[in-house]
């Protein structure tokens, strides 16, 4: 079971506007000892977001969809999570009554009278339909909830509001699994030399350490730093340790530059 995390909205594929969930989620699950899986950026294609989201569901993985469960005609998350399962949209009744408290705080707020029937305030009870069967995602900021089926959780696209619903979720649903596995990872800058001539360090690495990843990171270097592949190890702690002792010894060895990173 991995954890994942689609972006919604043809804006942030265009460049209009930079994303911001990605680094934040990956903040977030750190923070509780997790880590992300896998990561999808998704422009504002019905079809396109159906099709992918049946893909997900069709596994046991813990996703959260940022964005598109508005009720603009350029929102489709809603009715795309209903596709991908086979389900109707339905007027969820909780989610109805928090749309309709947030408009009588608006109204209390502008002094004006409010009409729950008016068309304005009719259309705005479509962000309440969801799948059928659909759970609710309290929203600290507004009140408006996102949704959740089954394993997957589906908040909005603004960070103020989506941020706090992905902390709820897994605060209150996968406790469990925080700090389940414990890792650690070391690594140092490798000067003056290429990546081909550490492969056979990598790969004999990972033939010694199986539960251990070799990761390099080539650099162009900087105005603080030369030229460099960042040369690591991660993983459980002490095998990640001993790789790591490992890989220093054949460094030194080999007669090359290195220094240790601090991480």
């Amino acid at each position: 079971m991995a954890i994942g995390l689609i972006i919604i909205g043809d804006e942030i594929l265009s460049g209009k506007r930079a994303d911001q969930h990605f680094s934040k989620v990956v903040q977030i699950l750190a923070a509780r000892g997790l880590r992300l899986g896998w990561a999808q950026y998704v422009g504002d294609d019905p079809a396109f977001i159906t099709a992918t989201l049946r893909r997900t569901m069709s596994c046991d993985d813990i996703v959260f969809s940022c964005g598109g469960i508005g009720a603009t005609p350029d929102d489709h998350t809603r009715q795309a999570a209903a596709a991908a399962l086979g389900l109707p949209l339905v007027l969820h009744a909780e989610g109805k009554v928090h749309i309709e408290q947030r408009i009588l705080e608006m109204g209390r707020e502008t002094g004006r009278p409010v009409d729950l029937r008016s068309t304005e305030n009719l259309q705005r009870l479509k962000m309440a339909e969801f799948a059928e069967g659909a759970a609710l995602i309290p929203n600290p900021y507004n009140g408006i909830a996102g949704f959740a089926l089954g394993s997957h959780y589906f908040v909005p696209g603004f960070p103020v509001m989506a941020w706090p619903m992905i902390e709820w979720v897994l605060d209150t649903h996968y406790a469990y699994l925080f700090h389940q596995e414990p890792r650690a990872e070391h690594a140092v800058l490798v000067f003056g030399t290429a990546e081909s001539t550490l492969t056979p360090l990598m790969e004999a690495l990972e033939t010694s350490y199986p539960p251990v990843k070799v990761f390099s990171l080539p650099s162009v270097g900087d105005a603080a730093t030369r030229r460099h592949i960042e040369l690591g190890v991660k993983g459980e702690p002490i095998q990640a340790a001993a790789a790591f002792k490992a890989m220093c010894s054949e460094l030194d060895r080999m007669g090359l530059e290195y220094d240790k990173v601090k991480l």
